[in-house]
């Protein structure tokens, strides 16, 4: 063990204590903080390599404070810790740049294995340090053709689904692979769009030459265009040597641009240069570099509405949308459910060292009636605690998060007064109904909690639930 730091940040203080008691056993040097203010303080003037942070802090969020700390510390492994009522907001913190989130209640051994995975991903070196090794080592004197192709077993390590619509994503995918167009691939966040890049790189000619992810989301805005385009030592303070841009890590292969929305208006400008000329300029240079790279870019939002709000140019975007895919929420595909959940069960057993060799009828149909708001990522991280947790043979309802396994679907809300039936009786048990469903669903579906904020006792609910046909077992 390395004696990495770790920074609790959570206003439970036993909760702070237990983890630092168990983490610290296990090796680490832990520091808790209760709130935003004092972890900011903290991080100003000492070394942290990880950072567990609570969601929801009584003087700012934890999305917030993980910006600031990254101010400090910009390598820094980020954990999120929160309740799966706020997994929309969590699946967000990773794509602003969190490791990932881990869910209460807490379970000593899933922050263990979710603490050595960030840290792990945090020791691997970036792809531009990789291009760099290679540029000095004796075989970077061979040409772009020789270089050995990594070696990738799709069929292991990606699955898109075998429902019609799948079907037909994986045959536009194909289509596009072999040509050299820009791709533009649309959907929620958490729908794979970074798997089907990889698949159209994979499926290219370029498939023995870098592939290349920036999170453009992610990307501080004075940074970007160091990201993406290098610097020179000097261009700014802080620039201490010379630094290769994506741009030129990914020469000859794909350059995968995610959340491109996100992208500030000086850098779009830059960006469409880069693409029309096939040349870049490093930051605090004049030197123009020749770069032959494949763009592909995802986004969770509409770029035709941001082009009308003036927030994304046209002209780029008509460069971008030579191809587009769109990766349709996974509660609109739900045939591919329990396929997905195979894939990530079989994932699950090799990350932990465990052998559950499958799912449950009565699991499988929760899994089917969850909406999935956070897509494929979140059923990934769901099915992961479940196999962490089962010593069965099989996963079963107790595995899942109580939120998954009594999920009941949102009330329409548009217009739903006048969508009321017009019989009294009837529109009364509609309006009952709708206000059990959002007393449930704001305690995380905690049936006594529910009760309690209904003002009614746990059988009156049970039977009120029956009785609405909202009973999930």
């Amino acid at each position: 063990m390395a004696n990495e730091s770790i920074l609790i940040v959570d206003d439970e203080q036993d909760l702070c204590t237990i983890l630092t008691s168990f983490l610290e056993k296990k090796g680490f040097n832990c520091h808790a903080c209760h709130n935003a203010a004092e972890a900011v303080e903290y991080s100003k003037s000492n070394h942290i390599d990880l950072a567990l942070i609570d969601l929801r802090l009584p003087d700012e969020d934890g999305i917030t404070l993980m910006k600031k700390i990254k101010i400090f510390h910009p390598d820094i492994a980020i954990l999120i810790i929160t309740g799966y009522s706020d997994v929309k907001t969590a699946v967000s913190a990773i794509r602003l740049g969190a490791s990932d989130y881990v869910s209460k209640p807490l379970y000593t051994d899933e922050i263990y294995q979710s603490v050595e995975q960030a840290l792990e991903k945090k020791k691997q070196p970036s792809a531009s340090e990789k291009k760099d090794k290679n540029k000095n080592s004796p075989s970077s004197k061979k040409s772009k053709s020789k270089k050995t192709p990594k070696k990738t077993n799709i069929n292991k390590d990606y699955v898109l689904g075998s429902s019609e619509y799948s079907k037909t994503v994986f045959d536009h995918i194909k289509l596009v692979a072999p040509t050299d167009l820009s791709v533009i691939i649309s959907g929620e966040t958490g729908t794979g769009k970074e798997v089907a890049a990889r698949l159209i790189h994979q499926n290219s000619k370029r498939k023995d030459q870098n592939f290349v992810a920036i999170d453009c989301g992610a990307l501080p805005e004075d940074l970007a265009g160091s990201e993406l385009f290098g610097h020179i030592k000097g261009a700014f303070t802080g620039a201490l040597n010379d630094k290769m841009g994506s741009f030129e890590v990914a020469d000859g292969g794909t350059l995968f641009l995610d959340e491109i929305g996100n992208l500030s208006y000086e850098n779009q400008v830059k960006l469409l240069r880069a693409i029309q000329e096939g040349e870049i300029k490093r930051l605090g240079s004049n030197d123009n570099i020749n770069i032959d790279v494949r763009i592909i870019v995802a986004t969770n939002e509409d770029l035709s509405k941001l082009i009308s709000d003036e927030n994304f140019r046209e002209d780029l975007y008509h460069r971008l949308n030579e191809f587009t895919i769109t990766m349709a929420p996974i509660r609109e595909r739900k045939e591919d459910i329990p396929e997905f959940a195979d894939f990530f069960l079989q994932q699950a057993n090799e990350a932990l060292n465990k052998e559950v060799k499958g799912i449950s009828n009565k699991a499988m149909k929760a899994l089917n009636r969850y909406e999935w708001h956070g897509n494929l990522r979140e059923m990934k991280n769901v099915i992961k605690r479940a196999v962490l947790l089962c010593n069965d043979e099989e996963i079963h309802e107790k595995h899942l998060p109580q939120m998954v396994v009594e999920y009941i679907p949102d009330p329409p809300e548009e217009n739903f007064m006048n969508n009321l039936p017009l019989d009294l009786k009837a529109a009364a048990m509609e309006a009952e109904k709708s206000v059990i469903i959002q007393a449930l669903r704001k305690v995380g579906y905690n049936k006594s909690k529910a009760a309690d904020l209904l003002n009614i006792d746990r059988k009156t609910l049970y039977n009120k639930l029956k009785n609405f046909n909202l009973a999930t077992d």
